[in-house]
């Protein structure tokens, strides 16, 4: 785990991400937070730290897929965000800045893991040149419950075969629920990038499912 400096003393120094929060504050109170944290607010700053730790850790996972590897990347990814508040705009949204920061520093950790010989551009688009929310199955017939609970499973192994930048698009739009806005700005990549890669990425999990025999998506 990177130890930093910059979370001595923080309240925000253990996280519990197997707890999300069910806090669910308000645009408004989340930029009164951010403003607060920018001026050196510890208890603001540790708010927004339970306001996002499930976004950040979810985006960590997705890339990283090592759920110890996971925590350490989001608990840096909040150290690295609070030594950088000096250079926030309070004027853009917090939260893609933020998912930003944690997702450079994972990809960082990919690039670790590979010999030089085998780095490549990890937000390279593959063809130059979703996670689906299912239905609570508590009521359904047991037969129901089991095709549901494989077509999950078809989806999350559709989704980890995608290259990284379609995995993080299909993550932040179907699970984070990110405006298309918000996804360019968290990757750094014009709006239509976005669209683009989602599209791709609709197009190779429908495939995969339709060849591994199970209901293709919408």
């Amino acid at each position: 785990m990177v130890a930093s400096a910059a979370i001595a003393g923080l309240p925000f120094t253990s996280f519990a991400f197997g707890e999300v929060s069910s806090l669910a504050e308000p645009l408004t109170a989340e930029a009164v937070w951010t403003r607060a944290a920018t001026r050196g607010d510890k208890q603001a700053f540790g708010r927004l730290v339970d306001l996002h730790k499930r976004a950040v850790f979810g985006l960590c996972l997705r890339l990283l897929r090592d759920a110890e590897e996971a925590r350490d990347a989001a608990q840096e990814a909040f150290a690295r965000a609070y030594g950088a508040l000096g250079s926030y705009d309070a004027a853009q949204a917090f939260a893609p800045w933020l998912l930003r920061i944690a997702r450079n520093h994972c990809l960082d950790v990919l690039r670790r893991r590979l010999p030089d010989a085998q780095r490549v551009e990890l937000d390279a688009d593959p063809d130059e040149g979703a996670r689906q929310e299912l239905a609570d199955p508590s009521a359904a017939r047991g037969d129901e419950v089991i095709a549901r609970r494989e077509l999950a499973g078809a989806l999350e192994r559709a989704v980890g075969a995608l290259p990284p930048n379609y995995r993080e698009v299909v993550h932040l739009f179907h699970v984070e629920h990110l405006s298309y806005k918000e996804i360019a700005a968290t990757l750094d990549v014009p709006i239509g990038t976005v669209m683009t890669w989602l599209h791709r990425a609709r197009a190779r999990l429908k495939d995969a499912l339709t060849a591994g025999g199970a209901e293709a998506l919408p």
